[in-house]
């Protein structure tokens, strides 16, 4: 846990801590508590966590499946019935300590592996020790008699507040150890997370109540077979998302292949697009579609000349038009794929200036795609502090007050705002690794220091003063960049 920020060290020290004392009081039950139910329960959630390759599709189940985001662990997969039957056959203290072993041992990132083990086991005890307590508040003790109909309403109570708890401790553990905005942390999670909670708590009764029937624990373990069915729905959208992730990873590194002097620069721009969606509050699924959008923005690159991308010297003003084609070559490229959706218009749009001074339609105001109004401070924002040729990387500091002395003109001042904000809360760090070793879904950080220093190349056209499509129209240059004339 040392990697992790001492606020995200107290905060599942505090939570283990809790839960540790939801459990305590199972000791005192006693040799008439139902131990050997609370035994086969957890060892079963316990051989469901080690199933992390899915039998009926061959491929593995991805971690985090949770509701936690990155600090997660699999709290909505498909063992998860298994845990809502314990709240309804075990008492609050031994409905908690059948999470624990199963949570322990399961599968987790391997970025600080042991906290978020501690941690999955110490939310999921603290759920189910909930859950448990609100199941018996409302008048039905572990399952004595199976009732059915009548246990319906008490076991969706109970799966809400299983629901809830884990939400509520998901958003806490985001902002303690990603670091996520208070105001955006839980926003979203609970409607997402409720409706599986639901169906695993209905599962969860079925198997509850067969458990406790005449026909013993081994026909609950039937209620497990549409859960395997859940399973194989999930990796097949798993494995959809992976092929979406294939295709962005490949048209990057055909970028990066062509523009070597550029390399990491189009995740980068990804990072940074992501770190001011979150900012503005937007929905998980848009920001995913802005980070494909960021990191695709150059892809009309390869419809240009390699040797005007390469060309070390001024450029003429033909070849200058000829590389501000690029956002209508990308637009090309990506047109036909589907899954993109509002990431095209700001991979055609990213140069568009709110003035009316950009291309490749010199679009003025909210004319531009919110998408693209949002690229183009990304882009601008690492072009400024990556290594040119024509010039050294400028401090974040720097480059902040550019974006902002442009903001209104150039730059949608609200997306700078967001931008600024963000950097303020967790900084800038811009040694990225590249597409061709990223893994799917992600950016991981520390791997590649990006153009080398002294790299041979020209001027991003997002940075400021990049100019426009039009010779007459074309803004003002920085002196740092005078005698580039590139458009990239």
């Amino acid at each position: 846990m040392r990697e992790l920020p001492g606020a995200a060290r107290g905060y599942i020290g505090c939570a283990a801590l809790a839960a540790a004392l939801c459990a305590a009081p199972a000791a005192r039950l006693g040799a008439g508590a139902p131990w050997s139910s609370t035994l086969a329960l957890a060892t079963l959630y316990a051989l469901c966590e080690q199933l992390h390759r899915c039998p009926l599709v061959g491929g593995r189940i991805p971690y985090g499946t949770g509701s936690a985001g990155a600090f997660e662990g699999s709290v909505a997969g498909w063992a998860s019935p298994v845990l809502l039957a314990g709240v309804f056959l075990l008492p609050p203290p031994l409905a908690a300590l059948a999470a624990v072993p199963g949570a322990l041992i399961g599968p987790a990132k391997p970025r600080s592996a042991g906290a978020r083990r501690l941690w999955h086991a110490a939310e999921l005890a603290l759920a189910c020790c909930a859950a448990a307590q609100v199941f018996r508040a409302l008048g039905h003790h572990p399952l004595s008699a199976p009732q059915f109909p009548v246990l319906l309403l008490p076991a969706a109570a109970a799966a809400l507040t299983f629901c809830v708890v884990l939400v509520a401790l998901d958003g806490g553990v985001l902002v303690a150890a990603e670091r996520h905005p208070l105001r955006t942390a839980w926003r979203g999670a609970l409607p997402r997370s409720l409706g599986p909670h639901l169906v695993h708590g209905l599962a969860g009764l079925m198997m509850a109540v067969l458990w406790r029937s005449s026909y013993g624990p081994t026909a609950a373990l039937l209620v497990l077979l549409p859960m395997c069915l859940s399973c194989w729905v999930f990796a097949q959208y798993h494995r959809e998302r992976t092929a979406h992730q294939a295709t962005i990873r490949a048209l990057v590194q055909a970028v990066d292949i062509k523009d070597r002097y550029t390399r990491g620069h189009s995740e980068r721009v990804g990072r940074a697009s992501v770190m001011i969606a979150r900012e503005l509050g937007m929905a998980e699924d848009r920001v995913e579609v802005l980070r494909f959008a960021g990191i695709l923005h150059d892809v009309g690159k390869l419809g240009v000349p390699t040797r005007l991308l390469r060309k070390d010297g001024p450029l003429t003003p033909q070849e200058r038009r000829v590389i501000e084609l690029h956002p209508e070559y990308g637009h090309e490229i990506v047109r036909g794929i589907g899954f993109l959706g509002e990431a095209r218009a700001a991979i055609l749009h990213h140069h568009e200036r709110l003035d009316g001074r950009g291309y490749p339609y010199g679009l003025t105001g909210h004319h531009i795609p919110e998408f693209a109004r949002v690229v183009a401070v990304a882009d601008a924002f690492d072009a400024m502090t990556s290594t040119r040729s024509y010039r050294r990387a400028r401090p974040v500091p720097v480059a902040v007050e550019e974006l902002r002395r442009c903001a209104g003109a150039q730059f949608d001042p609200r997306m700078v705002r967001a931008l600024t904000a963000s950097l303020d809360r967790y900084g800038w760090d811009p040694d990225l690794v590249t597409a061709a070793d990223a893994e799917p879904g992600a950016v991981r950080e520390g791997q590649d220091a990006g153009p080398p220093q002294g790299a041979e190349t020209v001027q991003e056209p997002g940075e400021p003063g990049g100019g426009g499509r039009r010779p007459v129209r074309r803004p003002e240059r920085h002196p740092e960049a005078a005698g580039r004339d590139g458009a990239r």
